[in-house]
């Protein structure tokens, strides 16, 4: 830390709660970084160029081409130079360099990335997991602090976890939590409920889904996949033909089923319910190892993808945004917001442990959401539970069966200023006491959908569902706006907000996700809340809307 070098601001990283150093890392191990260079255009003028788009419908949006995006918004080729002599004076390797995407990857030792960074790495033992990590912030040289944006993947800690539960109580043997009847649905029967447009499959449209794999302290991937044979079964069963998937690895990702570990439902889970919802479309599943470069590399991949061009990204992962670095959140947004200006709608799951955010092991007592369901270019999907009565709905509540089969996220964000969307909204104030952006923005049934899995069928819960749910819907609508001509609804949240009250959304007012019982700070009302959002949609109102 000598010399001109400088701390990157945004860097620091703490210790996992409850870790200890169990180790050194082998100076001689090869692993690979990604460096984030500063746009061409900077913040200010950019934000005010997205805040102008996402004023108007969609019919009267100029979306950016991401050709326009790479020209605007990617890095200077100058700064890239910068990089180049940056990594041959520390005997690295350039791997990869992205101008759309701002992004460099550097290969290297241990050892000369620790030089490099001025870093030191260990092995790092925790209640969950064992990583490679570091403490304190990265350094760069003064030369380049105000061109190094973010540097991610030094520390290989896991951020996202996969957000789907499998339902304790079935339908038939037993009753749910505070009297209400579990019901299990196949992903047809929700549409139907929710009154998606008829007559559309997704035609013309890609949807991406981004899929996270485990990995060992040395990056080595070991799990996290689909079986083709899977979704075979699967849309057998319902009749419908299976859609066109492609498997595009992100930082030497890639699809692993087989493992029989959690990952392998939640990708199969994301397919089958976009799938279900729009057949007729492209399913795009981007897999990056679940580290913080990984996960920012593979949404930023998808939203400056030119082959496939998806219209809507669904990411049912995450993580308590508190456990994130500010680079990593910063230049995680600033990725969705580039989405947002090129007409690409991100719909997040907002998490299955409450308002808590957090497992039971985790909580500290106080409420968290989840990232990057937080970000306010994010369309959060929090979860409700359908109660059935014969074949028709009788009632909607907040998803919440407690610790044994999961609960809604959702709360108030520390990090994030309330956006303007949200002015009207009465968000509280955040944990912190600060004007945050409040989550969800809408929602949908979380609770109990007919999933085929390793050849077993399945129950499955979560919100994991609801993201691919409404990017379904998202495929739908967005086929029947550009058939006719239109646009994209892209950045859709200043739209949905602006329709509240309208009968679009189904408010919901019954229940609240305090998962165990202690925090008692959320609850659902009429209006916009903490748990569902503006509420459940009526697709075909909502499709109406959206085409004036």
């Amino acid at each position: 830390m000598t010399g001109d070098r400088k701390p990157l601001a945004g860097s620091d990283r703490t210790p996992l709660r409850n870790s200890k150093v169990v180790g050194r890392v082998d100076p001689n191990q090869r692993i690979e970084v990604t460096v984030r260079v500063r746009p061409r255009i900077m913040n200010g003028d950019w934000a005010a160029l997205v805040s102008e788009i996402s004023s108007k419908r969609p019919s009267e949006r100029n979306y950016l081409s991401r050709e326009d995006l790479a020209f605007s918004r990617g890095a200077d080729p100058e700064d890239l130079g910068r990089i180049d002599t940056f990594a041959h004076a520390h005997h690295l390797t350039i791997a990869e360099t992205s101008i759309p995407r701002r992004t460099v990857r550097l290969a290297g030792t241990a050892g000369d990335l620790s030089d490099a960074f001025g870093v030191r790495l260990h092995i790092f033992k925790s209640d969950e997991v064992i990583h490679r990590g570091r403490t304190g912030p990265v350094y760069v040289p003064g030369s380049l602090v105000r061109v190094i944006k973010g540097v991610f993947g030094l520390d290989n800690r896991p951020f996202a976890r996969p957000h789907y539960r499998r339902p304790i109580l079935t339908e038939r043997r037993k009753r749910a939590p505070r009297g209400k009847v579990a019901s299990i649905f196949s992903v047809p029967e929700v549409a139907t409920l929710y009154k998606f447009p008829p007559g559309l499959n997704g035609r013309g449209q890609c949807i991406a889904l981004i899929e996270l794999n485990g990995i060992d302290h040395h990056g080595t991937i070991v799990d996290t996949g689909y079986a083709v044979a899977d979704l075979k079964s699967f849309f057998r069963k319902l009749g419908l033909p299976i859609p066109d998937v492609s498997a595009i690895g992100v930082d030497g990702g890639r699809n692993m089923s087989g493992s029989g570990q959690v990952g392998d439902t939640e990708v199969t889970v994301d397919i089958d319910v976009a799938g279900a919802i729009a057949h007729g479309s492209k399913l795009g599943v981007y897999f990056a190892p679940d580290t913080d470069a990984g996960f920012i590399d593979a949404v930023s991949t998808a939203v400056c993808d030119t082959v496939r061009a998806p219209s809507v990204i669904s990411i049912s992962w995450g993580g308590p945004e508190d456990g994130a670095t500010w680079q990593f959140l910063k230049e995680f947004n600033d990725v969705l917001q580039d989405a947002a200006a090129i007409g690409v709608t991100v719909c997040c799951e907002t998490g299955n442990y409450g308002s808590s955010d957090e497992t039971p092991q985790s909580r500290d007592g106080r409420p968290h959401v989840e990232f990057p369901a937080s970000s306010p270019f994010a369309l959060a999907c929090g979860g409700t539970q359908l109660i059935r009565s014969g074949k028709k709905v009788s009632r909607e509540v907040v998803w919440n069966h407690g610790d044994s089969s999961g609960a809604s996220g959702g709360g108030v964000s520390n990090k994030f200023p309330r956006p303007p969307y949200q002015r009207g909204a009465q968000v509280p104030l955040s944990p912190d006491r600060n004007r945050g952006r409040g989550l969800p923005d809408v929602c949908g049934n979380a609770a109990g959908y007919r999933m085929i899995v390793a050849g077993k069928h399945v129950p499955v819960n979560g919100t994991s569902v609801v993201a691919p749910l409404w990017a379904g819907l998202i495929a739908l609508i967005n086929q029947s706006l550009t058939d006719k001509g239109g646009k994209p609804v892209g950045f859709v949240n200043p739209l949905f907000y602006g329709l509240s009250g309208s009968g679009v959304f189904k408010e919901i007012i019954e229940g609240d996700n305090d998962i165990d019982g202690r925090l008692k700070k959320y609850f659902a009302r009429p209006g916009w809340d903490p748990c569902t959002g503006l509420g459940s949609p009526d697709g075909v109102q909502l499709l109406a809307a959206l085409r004036k």
